[in-house]
């Protein structure tokens, strides 16, 4: 499959897909992980994977990346057949897991030439490309530190700094924010928009932190017992879901029962007190949702209008978590 792309002149080019995947399977022992996957990533982009624990979601990494083998299925991964081109492969790619590969015994640099040095990039350019690398991340100053000392915010940097010593055209990252806090998050999704909106990589991310798929993915896909989903844009998932709702608070467990006797409830919450009405959020709406409550003298302690998000998609699109699948 390729994909057009318009040109400055007018003119339409056609690219190939940086992943293609057709028939993606793996098993482990009587444990399909994998059951028919088909997707295709286009070539300066960003596509997120999404699904819940034991998806398939690393097993998917693994192979794509050459680790592991599939029991079958076809993948190019930047151009090159993995059956029979894996070599080719690894020399276009670049992988950062959800733990850290860096050396704590060494410096920031050292971990870096010493990347350097296993690709055979020469001494010269191993140290301009170190030096190049540790100033685009904001490493320079801590370059010479134990990586010992560094922050989960520096050290997840570094790693990624490391996988682009090589220069990758398709860099997969497998959770690369696990553990973080919201600020090194933050600091992480602008690197990762950069390396595409400036170097054109291509980045095949997996996350269980949708708010970060919303923020950075072109297209996401969503993996559930070995089956991919659902695939779109982040607004077309989220249009695949019923639409608005109103959702009320009360203040005790009587009041939330006498309440969900006058509604026509899409959900109610006995833990957190709250109930669910299908609604848009029109001001029509919730004065009529105000006017029942009010001639009941149900009081409501708060409400609000929930609109489609990434959760409720993932919510709605994954079951309840299977032994079948790791």
């Amino acid at each position: 499959m390729t994909t057009a792309v318009a040109t400055a002149t007018g003119s339409t080019a056609v690219t190939s897909p940086a992943i293609s995947v057709t028939g993606l399977t793996k098993s482990y022992g009587d444990k399909k992980v994998l059951d028919g996957m088909d997707l295709r990533v286009a070539p300066g982009t960003v596509f997120a994977l999404l699904g819940p624990n034991g998806a398939g979601k690393t097993t998917t990494v693994q192979i794509l990346t050459t680790l592991i083998p599939a029991d079958s299925g076809e993948v190019r991964v930047g151009g090159h057949d993995l059956a029979r081109a894996a070599a080719a492969i690894r020399t276009v790619i670049g992988v950062t897991g959800q733990f850290s590969a860096v050396d704590n015994l060494l410096t920031a640099e050292e971990n870096l030439i010493l990347m350097a040095d296993l690709l055979h990039l020469g001494r010269r350019e191993g140290r301009r490309r170190t030096a190049d690398l540790l100033s685009r991340f904001d490493l320079t100053e801590a370059a010479r530190k134990p990586v010992s000392t560094f922050s989960g915010g520096m050290r997840r940097k570094l790693d990624l700094a490391m996988t682009l010593v090589g220069d990758p055209r398709v860099i997969f990252l497998d959770e690369p924010t696990t553990g973080l806090d919201p600020r090194s998050r933050r600091t992480m999704w602008e690197i990762i928009r950069n390396l595409v909106s400036e170097q054109g990589v291509t980045i095949f991310l997996t996350t269980q932190y949708l708010e970060e798929a919303d923020q950075l993915a072109d297209r996401i896909a969503v993996l559930d017992h070995g089956k991919l989903v659902a695939e779109g844009t982040a607004e077309e998932l989220k249009r695949r879901i019923p639409g608005s709702h109103i959702r009320l608070r009360f203040a005790t467990l009587p009041e939330l029962d006498a309440a969900e006797a006058l509604f026509a409830c899409l959900a109610v919450d006995r833990e957190a007190l709250t109930l669910d009405l299908p609604g848009d959020g029109s001001p029509d709406t919730l004065r009529a949702v105000l006017d029942i409550l009010e001639h009941a003298s149900v009081p409501a302690e708060e409400l609000s209008v929930h609109t489609p998000d990434l959760d409720d998609v993932f919510l709605t699109l994954t079951g309840p978590k299977r032994e079948n699948a790791r």
